[in-house]
């Protein structure tokens, strides 16, 4: 459903024009729920953020468009996203919002360094549990008035990304709208359990491995260019797949066959590394940040975070 009513939908404006706005038809209030939905992609996600129905952020942000005379926020695939004035809006927007933040710090008495507002962060699932998780708890125990929210997905960003400020991906996205950081590689490769190897024996060649069921992703479902099984282990066809590495780790470990799986999720198993010299996939992991929320210290504080994660770590990612 469409959230601008008939009698709220924002007035033409006229051809050839510039349109004009009076700052005191703008409330500013209205802008904190146009963040909320530019961070969010949905009106109840925002709603539940900011302690409302999500009738009244439909409400807030129509009235706000029809006050600017503008489309601010337009349905797409993913959910809503910002206009490009949208966007140029609601990057204007934070200073409201963090200037809100020092009010609260100042009546409190807190360090007016502390951190606030909502973050959601995307990551795979396998990384965002193991490395992302310890990053962004560390930063919320410092900043306990942060509230920070964690996707996990493998998955590639859409053209015109939404739902999140902050997102761990497998490969290199594109978009002009993010800001991009190569963050670390990663290793991938064969692992069995010994009773799968005792019943079935351990393959000595690539040849000898086609006799055996593999545990991977699901090819049809499968969104990361990057995992395709094709580009590493041409002709072969997962047994057993899961959209979830964890269901694969676990598939691995109960002798459903073997699995192309993270080596830093296999460290704390039994399981042992086949084939090393012929199967050793290396694939880099980037950060991306939406460019509205670049500046956002909050962002930044989470982004610092993954980073220094990752340093200490790098000898987990990229096992020999």
């Amino acid at each position: 459903m469409h959230p601008h009513s008939p009698d709220e939908s924002p007035a033409p404006r006229p051809a050839g024009s510039p349109r004009s706005i009076d700052p005191r038809r703008l409330r500013a209030d209205d802008l904190r729920y146009l963040l909320a939905v530019s961070r969010t992609g949905r009106l109840v996600t925002a709603a539940d953020a900011l302690g409302v129905d999500h009738t009244t952020v439909s409400r807030r942000v129509a009235a706000l468009e029809k006050s600017i005379g503008l489309r601010l926020i337009e349905r797409g695939p993913d959910g809503w996203t910002l206009t490009e004035i949208g966007r140029a809006i609601s990057d204007s927007a934070r200073v409201i919002e963090e200037a809100i933040d020092r009010v609260v710090d100042t009546v409190e008495g807190q360090d007016s360094l502390s951190l606030h507002g909502t973050v959601r962060v995307s990551a795979p699932d396998g990384f965002g549990t193991a490395f992302a998780t310890p990053a962004l708890v560390r930063v919320r125990r410092h900043h306990p008035q942060l509230q920070v929210e964690l996707i996990t997905a493998t998955r590639q960003l859409a053209l015109r990304p939404s739902g999140f400020d902050l997102a761990v991906v497998i490969g290199v996205p594109a978009g002009s709208r993010l800001v991009t950081e190569h963050l670390t590689d990663y290793t991938l490769g064969l692992y069995a359990c010994d009773d799968y190897l005792a019943k079935y024996g351990r393959p000595k060649s690539l040849a000898e491995l086609r006799e055996h069921p593999l545990i991977f992703y699901i090819e049809s479902m499968l969104q990361v260019g990057d995992l395709d099984i094709e580009r590493h282990l041409p002709g072969m066809t997962p047994a057993f797949s899961s959209t979830n590495v964890f269901a694969q780790l676990e598939a691995t470990q109960q002798g459903a066959g073997i699995g192309v799986l993270p080596a830093f999720l296999t460290q704390r198993t039994q399981l042992r590394r086949l084939l090393p010299d012929e199967i050793d996939i290396r694939l880099p992991i980037t950060l991306a940040v939406r460019r509205e929320a670049v500046t956002h210290a909050a962002v930044r504080a989470l982004w610092a975070a993954l980073r220094q994660e990752v340093a200490e770590r790098a000898d987990e990612l990229l096992l020999e």
